[in-house]
């Protein structure tokens, strides 16, 4: 019979508006002799609607009506249907079912009566449990049954899934209720077939994995082990022989596993894997009790003990289940007090990571950055960590975990809802994946039409495809960000080297540990310790599981008392911001950090706590990086701008420096010391280069700052003279330790108009005041000028004109003054009038005819009797690192003699900065490969060995530390473990010793 054209675009336009995307085959199957009596029936065309896949789900509608006739008649049909338009809770359970599942359509066409089992819970409130399930697998006696019966029952779990009736949890709940059902009914099975070997032995089964932590999902592996022992009988009241008893538990095992693993006509139910075992696949099958504790208490690997964490007894014998976990609970609580404990369990995760094909990384769902697996394995570490004091924490089920994490302030709360809400997705979305087949797998579909059927059974009806993309996008990101911090974070390393009792920090235990890390002061160690951890608020919390961590890093120091008194410090000044204890507790790297920059020396903590919200550049990605010149510089003009005053100016500009200088020490410290996520940096240069490049930097920002606010204080806009500094020695050279002064020369022009001896005038007064200013007492670090490389060194005028200078070296300068000339360099003030002085510089430091020979001997001269008569008394000459044998003055003497000598033909010898200028050297052939590198090493070594020092004390130091607690933090600093001070000596004067010999080749001609 024809349909009327009218009639036919109008159902067309109808199923397009319900979301069929075959609307012609959609038309077709409505027209077929089995939905002949619901055919215009608008409910059915809603409830398909409604499903993920209309076009499935009608489809599998037809294929169980005409299934259903085939068994039953027509009677069978009319029921179907008259249930299925009568019935609204079937028709959602049902259609959503075969619009969701192609494999349960499957079953369905095969087995049409099964239907039934979506009436079964209709009206009930409660889920179904291991009992309800096992009721259904009752009448399952042989294994193509229990295939049938399992089906029957995934069919009502995946019903009250898509209708939304139970949620993620609710769902993997009952797929593992199932999975026990299941387990039971198949080792019946393989006892029935075998009665003598069960008789021989009890055997238990026990779940692990997704099973055993209560989560499965629809197509998985079930990780079992099996434990055994031999079986009692009045006929053998004695038991079995052991051997014996495990053989034919072996057997049984072996049967229930092919029972649920095989794929006959019916499907398979899931493979059962038991390689989680002692010894995995090379071990044997089945163990007694004690054969498992044996090996777990000699033989285990971490990642066996992190396995055993989901161990759940499911079948067989109950009571050999309950006294296996009994017996290996504990180790799995002591599991974190293994050596290596954390990496081990990060670098088994790396492998899984790295075992994905690059094409799938980006699609795995399980295993994929981002993934579920980043999710459990941070929740398993940190229940092992925090779980062997702490009982609440010890549950399988990941979810239920992480509620206790947050509870109990292991993880913060906002992550915690963060980390549910994208599990429960992920979880979700794989549970769809999985379902349309019943396969097991892990990818994202890359079909459009998978992602539509997926997309819209999670509820994204308008863009499916769009919206399932963002929404899997923002999840994984969102895991990857809280697994860095939560799974990556160092603190956990930390801690689970500690004893159990350490993460109470009872008083008793605080004591004895604080003695046996070697505090000086344990007294007042332990009087800062209950000072930061008594209490029962959540900050308290907090620092009791923070504080067994620092005492760990502390004690790694050389200085741990100081470390501990800088914490409490801080956490005094910053204890009542929200941000502060957030900062340690989720940021793993500041809490390490922080820990480093407070035990190393005095210097940083002293910058610290003057500003101690400085604190938060601990915890930020970038926090540490040294900041381009200008954008200090602008900053501190800024600062100076907004102050009321000159002093006030000048206070703000050293202010800025202060937070600089410790964002410089912490930075170098840490970069020195390394951290478990970033190793010590090997590339001892770069570090001295970096500090020298920052404080150099940082020293130019202030000057600059500090003329502004003079100049600004004075004479408003205009000085009558235009003004530039000059940097000097190192300063010039972009090397200045944290103590150096700045070495400076200043010079001045009159601005165009004004008087000469004004200008003079003012040139001079903003000399002063900028010295004044700069020397103020402060609890800012002092930023000394030094002005004694002037020509006519002390005795001579503070500044002059562009002429003066001029003048004076064109007619009395000495060779001394044109080698201090080498390091000159524009720092602060009028660009063009430091360029100036610069091209007036030039032709004395970079001499067209090079050195004569008598400025050759006057320089060997002035350098030999700087030796002779600048060497502190009692100084040690072979540990001195500025004039000591193979120090930095027999170093940068040697380049410069050949800057001055061959500056004027090599360009690239004409730099301000040591290190350069030795490169440009042996690339000019003027020095051999061999002895840069030695020249090289040895400053870099005397340069690293003085910034140490001021580090370490608190105060600048040309010498090493008499003091032993002093003298080990600069050799911790140097990349010496504790108690090798005495080979740190020795490797600074074997490199020193080596210098001095090219030194004295080189510069001396010996």
């Amino acid at each position: 019979m024809s349909v009327p054209q009218g009639r036919r675009s109008s159902t067309f336009t109808r199923l397009l508006r319900h979301g069929f995307t075959d609307p012609s085959g959609a038309e077709r199957l409505l027209d077929t002799p089995a939905l002949s009596a619901v055919r215009g029936d608008p409910l059915l065309l809603d409830a398909l609607g409604a499903t993920a896949d209309p076009d499935l789900a009608l489809l599998g509608l037809v294929r169980l009506v005409e299934a259903q006739e085939r068994l039953d008649g027509d009677a069978g049909r009319r029921e179907l249907l008259d249930t299925l338009i009568t019935a609204k809770p079937l028709r959602d359970r049902l259609l959503g079912v075969l619009g969701a599942s192609e494999a349960l359509a499957d079953h369905l066409a095969r087995h049409p009566a099964d239907w039934q089992a979506l009436v079964t819970y209709e009206h009930r409130d409660l889920h179904p449990g291991v009992a309800e399930f096992e009721r259904g697998l009752a009448d399952a006696t042989d294994p193509d049954a229990l295939r049938v019966g399992y089906r029957r029952c995934l069919l009502s779990i995946a019903a009250r899934d898509v209708c939304g009736t139970t949620d993620i949890v609710q769902t993997a709940a009952e797929l593992a209720d199932l999975a026990t059902a299941t387990l039971r009914a198949a080792l019946a099975i393989a006892a029935a077939a075998a009665p003598a070997d069960a008789e021989l032995c009890r055997l238990a089964v026990i779940a692990m994995g997704k099973c055993g932590g209560h989560e499965l999902n629809y197509v998985s592996d079930v990780d079992v082990i099996f434990v055994a022992e031999a079986a009692e009988s009045p006929a053998r009241p004695d038991g079995a022989d052991e051997g014996e008893a495990v053989r034919a538990a072996t057997r049984l095992a072996s049967h229930m596993m092919r029972i649920c693993s095989e794929t006959t006509v019916e499907g398979t139910i899931w493979p059962v894997d038991a390689n989680l075992r002692p010894e995995g696949r090379n071990g044997p099958l089945v163990r007694t009790l004690s054969s498992h504790l044996a090996y777990y208490q000699r033989w285990a690997k971490t990642w066996e003990f992190q396995a055993l964490l989901k161990a759940r007894p499911v079948a067989g014998d109950a009571e050999l289940g309950a006294a296996y976990l009994e017996a290996v609970s504990p180790l799995v609580w002591q599991a974190a007090e293994r050596e290596n404990f954390v990496p081990d369990v990060q670098k088994m995760r790396k492998r899984v990571v790295a075992g994905i094909p690059a094409g799938e990384v980006d699609r795995e769902l399980k295993l994929g950055p981002g993934g579920l697996r980043d999710v459990e394995f941070a929740v398993q570490l940190l229940q092992l960590v925090h779980g062997r004091a702490d009982a609440s924490l010890r549950s399988g089920t990941t979810l239920v975990a992480l509620a206790a994490l947050a509870e109990r302030g292991y993880v913060g709360r906002v992550d915690a809802v963060q980390l549910d809400d994208a599990y429960r997705f992920l979880r979700t979305l794989e549970h769809r994946i999985q379902l349309y087949r019943l396969r097991r797998t892990h990818l994202v579909p890359e079909d459009d039409a998978d992602l539509r059927r997926i997309g819209r059974s999670m509820g994204m009806r308008t863009e499916p495809l769009t919206d399932l993309s963002r929404a899997w996008k923002r999840h994984t990101s969102v895991v990857r960000r809280l697994h860095e911090k939560l799974f990556y974070r160092p603190l956990l390393d930390a801690v689970a080297q500690l004893a159990p009792v350490e993460t109470r920090l009872s008083t008793e235990a605080a004591r004895e540990r604080l003695v046996a890390l070697g505090y000086a002061d344990p007294t007042s160690a332990l009087r800062h310790l209950e000072a930061l951890a008594s209490g029962v608020s959540r900050k308290s919390a907090i620092q009791r599981t923070l504080l067994p961590v620092l005492l760990g890093w502390f004690a790694d120091s050389a200085d741990p008392d100081a470390g501990l008194l800088g914490f409490r410090k801080v956490s005094d000044a910053l204890g009542k911001t929200p941000w502060y204890l957030r900062l340690l507790r989720d940021e793993g790297a500041a809490a390490e950090n922080l820990a480093r920059v407070l035990s190393a020396g005095r210097l940083a903590p002293d910058l610290l706590m003057r500003a101690p919200e400085a604190v938060a550049l601990l915890g930020d990605q970038h926090g540490l990086e040294p900041r381009p010149h200008a954008q200090l510089e602008q900053e501190v003009l800024s600062a100076v701008g907004r102050a009321a005053g000159v002093e006030q100016a000048v206070a703000a500009a050293r202010g800025v420096r202060r937070r600089e200088l410790f964002r410089t020490t912490a930075a170098d410290i840490i970069a020195s010391y390394g951290t478990e996520e970033s190793p010590a940096v090997a590339d001892q240069g770069a570090l001295v280069d970096r500090v020298g490049a920052a404080v150099s930097e940082l020293t130019a920002a202030t000057i600059a700052g500090t003329l502004r606010a003079v100049v600004r204080d004075g004479w408003g806009d205009r000085l009558p003279a235009r003004f530039a500094v000059i940097g000097m020695g190192r300063f010039g050279g972009h090397e200045l330790s944290y103590g150096s002064d700045a070495d400076v020369l200043f010079v001045y022009e009159p601005q165009h108009g004004a008087d000469d001896q004004e200008a003079a005038r003012a040139a001079n007064q903003v000399v002063s005041e900028m010295r004044r200013l700069l020397a103020l007492p402060s609890a800012d670090p002092p930023l000394l000028i030094d002005t004694d490389l002037r020509p006519e060194g002390k005795s001579g005028p503070l500044v002059r004109t562009l002429k003066s200078y001029e003048a004076y070296y064109r007619r009395w300068s000495l060779v001394w003054e044109a080698q201090a000339l080498l390091r000159a360099e524009h720092v602060a003030g009028d660009a063009e009038l430091g360029a100036d002085f610069l091209r007036l510089a030039d032709p004395l430091r970079y001499p067209a005819d090079g050195l004569s020979d008598d400025a050759v001997r006057e320089i060997r001269r002035l350098k030999a009797r700087m030796e002779s008569e600048r060497l502190p008394r009692g100084a040690d000459p072979t540990l001195h690192t500025k004039l000591g044998r193979g120090g930095l003055s027999d170093v940068e003497w040697t380049v410069q003699l050949l800057q001055l000598q061959h500056g004027a033909a090599v360009a690239e010898l004409r730099t301000t900065r040591t290190r350069q200028a030795l490169a440009a050297a042996c690339a000019a052939e003027l020095l051999a490969e061999q002895e840069a590198a030695i020249l090289d090493e040895a400053w870099v070594l005397a340069t690293r060995v003085r910034n140490a020092v001021m580090l370490v004390r608190g105060r600048a130091g040309d010498t090493f530390p008499s003091d032993g607690r002093e003298l080990a933090a600069v050799g911790r600093y140097l990349g010496y473990d504790p108690g090798h001070v005495g080979d740190m000596l020795d490797d600074y004067r074997r490199t020193t010793r080596r210098a001095r010999a090219v030194m004295e080749e080189r510069f001396y001609g010996a």
